[in-house]
């Protein structure tokens, strides 16, 4: 029937007896005082406080009612110190798999979740290979592409990849202006370990013909391929473009676009401490898209 908010507000008026007293110590303005106070009293059906003029004073209903509107005020306080204590209890290890130049990048954003729950370590399982995580492999995954439908989990940000050159090979081969011209240079893609892979799949749709001279089993492997100035090759934005030598000669690929998802096993989703890794990462995920979609 009653908004806690509200009751706060009539506590605050009832200590401070003004309006403008209450606002500032509540930290809000006086007119959302008045209102949420206005919208109390037609609730209860009666005036609460009535004004002086030296500020507000509690009518006899509102006297009755003040010790009653402290009880929640206690109740609500040791409700969320409760919270609170359980929050400093979570403690263990989330093993976290995602591909390793995310790690490099999520070290800030780490801090603030150890920071908030100093007794949960993250633990990163670093590999471009999409572990197993019925199987134990890790506890949850930073992944973007096509998944195994077991997981559950929230969108948390958008994959982007584009195709890069060096300098150094743009001044030796030029580059290409469409995507159909890619067969006419030497390009890097992932090896047999990720044939599953979109980019493997997207190349092999568009230029089954074309020269793949080189192959690596992640995502920084391709990185360094492309920068060594030998090939070319498609590379996500978010780490490509950070790369003063490389250059972006075409796309984003729509193709190639997915979203970045958290995702975990079902078993494991309100387990305390991955429910704590998950609400903090949903709840801070715009800290997260520079990261991850650049």
């Amino acid at each position: 029937m009653f908004d806690w908010d509200d009751v706060k507000i009539f506590l605050a008026v009832a200590r401070h007896g003004s309006t403008i007293a209450a606002g500032k110590a509540l930290r809000i303005n006086q007119s959302t005082v008045h209102r949420r106070l206005d919208e109390l009293q037609r609730r209860v059906g009666r005036q609460l406080v009535s004004r002086q003029t030296t500020g507000y004073a509690l009518t006899e209903i509102g006297k009755e009612l003040l010790s009653y509107a402290e009880r929640i005020e206690s109740a609500v306080q040791e409700f969320e110190g409760r919270v609170s204590d359980k929050e400093r209890d979570l403690s263990g290890v989330i093993r976290v798999t995602c591909p390793e130049p995310i790690v490099r990048k999520m070290a800030v954003f780490i801090e603030q979740f150890h920071a908030r729950y100093p007794k949960l370590q993250v633990e990163f399982v670093m590999s471009d290979r999409y572990l197993d995580l019925s199987k134990g492999e890790a506890d949850v995954a930073f992944r973007s592409g096509d998944t195994d439908d077991e997981l559950v989990g929230r969108k948390i940000a958008d994959s982007i990849w584009a195709v890069y050159a060096s300098r150094a090979y743009i001044e030796r081969n030029g580059k290409p202006k469409h995507v159909e011209e890619l067969s006419q240079h030497a390009l890097v893609s992932f090896d047999e370990s990720l044939s599953k892979h979109r980019v493997v799949q997207w190349i092999r749709a568009l230029a089954p013909d074309a020269k793949v001279v080189a192959r690596n089993n992640s995502v920084l492997g391709l990185v360094y391929a492309v920068k060594s100035g030998v090939w070319l090759g498609p590379l996500p934005t978010a780490i490509a473009d950070g790369e003063e030598d490389l250059v972006r000669v075409l796309g984003p690929i729509p193709e190639l676009a997915r979203s970045w998802r958290l995702l975990t096993h079902p078993d494991l989703r309100r387990t305390p401490r991955i429910a704590a890794f998950f609400d903090f990462v949903i709840a801070e995920r715009e800290a997260l898209k520079p990261i991850l979609t650049g």
